[in-house]
């Protein structure tokens, strides 16, 4: 029977990773892969983690099951990060967690949960948006569509954004990116989420707003905007929540899919259907991540050593995008390129076209997503002026030898 099975294409970021690692170019620089590096361009893990794993070796005391939904000490730690600790939302019992092997497990069981208790409703996603994004949509059988969100400027197309809006049908689901937008690094500001607010709810749409890096881009409170808002504010929202960036906990896929219902009752109802939908793919959640998590949290001296070390990771990021657009002033690009200093996030969609970006691997090692994204965590003091004459010669500015 497998003789009739074909090879299909790689993951273009896995294919990237193979290709930077056989490469001999000692000068070359891995700005692919979505993980966040310090200074010497190693993912390392967070002292606040260490000390939390410390502590649950030390007292742990069972490997057993830990249910469909998860830990209820994840949920309880994780529902006041996202929705806020005074939240009303939580006051008024209409939110619920369910553990989630990292943020993509909890897109997939959002996805199955509404190709099962919503059939018929479409999806639309930002174009661009995450790629997996379209295969975890489609592969649950559900509809997907496009709305504008980059114009041919690399800029925020809110207004193409809004227009795509007010003409889809009622009762779909839209996707929406919390915060540092991946792959654009392009953010909706305060107003233009109570504009797209006003929009939302006169059209009856459902929104999946994806929360993959709170924290990464103006803060933890500042980047939840946008979900509290519209929790507050709407009957009836999802959540799925990401710690696997935030703590740097990425092999441990510790996520969290929130529904936010009408009333208590309601919530409960959907609650139950996540726990059927969790139990059909997976059973249960790995523990471990979401133990981490849980005792950082609840530890308020822990917890504040982690916001501090979130701040230096995002302050790192957000320094690194100023000097890539001042490091391209001597080329004359910096205008050009200015856009990435007004992003937010890990990620950046920098405007170099295909043929650029397969310019700067062939002939400097530089490795991107051909689309030009970035992640500018790959960025450091010592590869930026090497990075940034590459984009001089690739866009044709004559640099000295």
């Amino acid at each position: 029977m497998f003789e009739r099975i074909e090879r299909v294409p790689g993951d273009a970021i896995l294919g990237l990773i193979q290709a930077f690692k056989e490469d001999t170019n000692p000068q070359k620089v891995d700005l692919g892969v979505g993980v966040y590096r310090d200074a010497e361009g190693n993912t390392p893990v967070m002292r606040a983690v260490k000390e939390a794993e410390a502590r649950l070796l030390k007292n742990e005391s069972t490997k057993t099951y830990i249910g469909s939904h998860g830990s209820p000490a994840y949920g309880d730690a994780v529902l006041p990060l996202v929705l806020g600790a005074d939240s009303p939302v939580l006051e008024a019992g209409r939110a619920s967690a369910t553990q989630s092997p990292g943020g993509t497990g909890a897109l997939r069981l959002a996805a199955d949960f509404i190709a099962g208790e919503l059939p018929g409703r479409g999806i639309w996603v930002s174009d661009p948006t995450w790629p997996n994004h379209h295969g975890l949509f489609t592969a649950a059988g559900i509809a997907l569509h496009k709305y504008p969100y980059v114009d041919a400027d690399n800029r925020l197309d809110f207004d193409g954004m809004l227009a795509a809006f007010n003409k889809i049908p009622e009762g779909d689901v839209v996707v929406l990116h919390a915060c540092c937008h991946n792959p654009t690094g392009f953010d909706l500001s305060a107003e233009q989420w109570r504009t797209l607010l006003e929009v939302v709810r006169e059209r009856r749409l459902l929104p999946l707003i994806d929360f993959a890096y709170q924290g990464f881009g103006q803060g933890l409170d500042e980047d939840a905007y946008g979900v509290r808002l519209f929790a507050e504010q709407l009957d009836e929202v999802l959540i799925t929540s990401s710690c696997s960036k935030n703590f740097g906990i990425y092999n441990e896929r510790t996520g969290c899919l929130i529904a936010v219902a009408k009333n208590a009752e309601q919530m409960e109802n959907v609650r139950s259907q996540f726990a059927v939908v969790a139990r059909e793919n997976y059973s249960n959640p790995p523990a471990h991540g979401g133990a981490i998590v849980s005792e950082i949290l609840h530890d308020p001296e822990l917890a504040a050593v982690w916001r501090d070390e979130l701040t230096e990771m995002r302050d790192r990021v957000n320094t690194l995008r100023q000097e890539f657009v001042k490091a391209l002033d001597p080329y004359g690009l910096a205008e050009k390129y200015a856009c990435v200093g007004e992003q937010r996030g890990m990620f950046s969609y920098t405007g170099l076209t295909p043929d650029q970006v397969d310019r700067l691997r062939d002939e400097f090692g530089i490795y991107m997503v051909r689309s030009g994204r970035a992640n500018v965590a790959g960025f450091s003091r010592e590869n930026l002026p090497y990075i940034t004459r590459a984009i001089a010669v690739v866009n044709g500015v004559k640099v000295d030898d």
